[in-house]
């Protein structure tokens, strides 16, 4: 067990439902051997936390929220050398909580704070990517381009509704009001191809949205990265599409453009909504065009 523990809480993750979550768990931590405990209370909070940790000494870093939670944690660790990074482990208090799952992590937060506390180390691996511009950011489940992004974006306005529901509102939002495909010529380090696309996830995890199995097949410890494309298709195809999206069972479809890299760049023929992780790399507005994304292997420890 880790002598020294750092308790990275987001106490907004799932619209501020984390709150009591987290203070139920105060007696388990102290019975699992103690941790420091830090909240946070701006956005990238936690990348300035986790690195903080990390200089500090902390052996594992623990990020106690939701996937942006997670990917504001793993941004802040890759910032110290590869042998000053901590440890990383997740207990999900989120509404998605998508990464935490492909560690094999438990979706109850006490079954988890156990895991986290008491499990293995496994090197996972990383994603980066850069835009035109030379701005970079890793990521740890997804990056999403188009549609998925226009999703996070309207999930974050959908009220009362918590949860996987909240995705699957903000999915049909989507479909009526952001149908709108885009042209994209991509490289990778094994192929080439142009293709009209409505949606493109790029994936280390296997699900995003709180329970949309993207790609099935992916891992973060294999050193490979996915990808999964949607056609341009109609509005009533699209829908007629999101219950294999539930199951895995999407790559079945001529539609759907499925394939895996180390590296990868694209270019399109107008700007990008693009999300990592949920968080907005390029919103409404986005002037971004160019992409370069490639997948950093072992990078961290996650504890699983």
């Amino acid at each position: 067990m880790p002598r020294k523990v750092k308790l990275i809480f987001n106490p907004i993750a799932n619209l501020g439902r984390a709150w009591p979550v987290a203070a139920a768990l105060r007696p388990l931590v102290y019975e699992l051997g103690g941790a420091d405990w830090s909240g946070t209370v701006y956005p990238t909070h936690a990348t300035e936390l986790a690195r903080q940790a990390a200089e500090e000494g902390y052996e594992l870093v623990v990020a106690m929220g939701g996937d942006g939670t997670v990917h504001e944690v793993a941004n802040g660790l890759m910032q110290v050398p590869p042998e000053q990074r901590p440890r990383l482990g997740i207990v999900p208090v989120g509404s998605g909580n998508d990464f935490a799952s492909s560690l094999g992590i438990s979706a109850r937060p006490e079954e988890a704070l156990r895991q986290v506390m008491t499990g293995t180390p496994h090197p996972m691996d990383v994603g980066l990517i850069s835009d035109g511009s030379g701005r970079q950011e890793y990521w740890t489940n997804a990056v999403g381009i188009g549609f998925d992004t226009v999703v996070t974006i309207r999930s974050r306005r959908v009220p009362i509704v918590q949860g996987f529901g909240v995705y699957f509102v903000a999915v049909l939002q989507t479909i009526l009001l952001n149908h709108d495909p885009f042209h994209l010529t991509i490289r990778t380090d094994s192929e080439q191809f142009e293709k009209d696309l409505l949606m493109l996830v790029l994936c280390n995890g296997g699900r995003e949205g709180g329970g949309f199995h993207v790609a099935p097949k992916a891992s973060p410890f294999d050193g490979i990265l996915h990808y999964v494309g949607v056609h341009k298709i109609s509005r009533l195809r699209m829908l007629a599409t999101i219950p294999a999206f539930l199951n895995g069972s999407h790559e079945r479809f001529s539609y759907i453009h499925t394939g895996n890299f180390r590296s990868l760049e694209l270019q399109a023929d107008r700007p990008l909504y693009v999300h990592t992780d949920g968080e907005i790399f390029a919103g409404f507005g986005s002037k971004v065009q160019k992409l370069q994304i490639q997948i950093c292997p072992g990078a961290l420890t996650a504890v699983c």
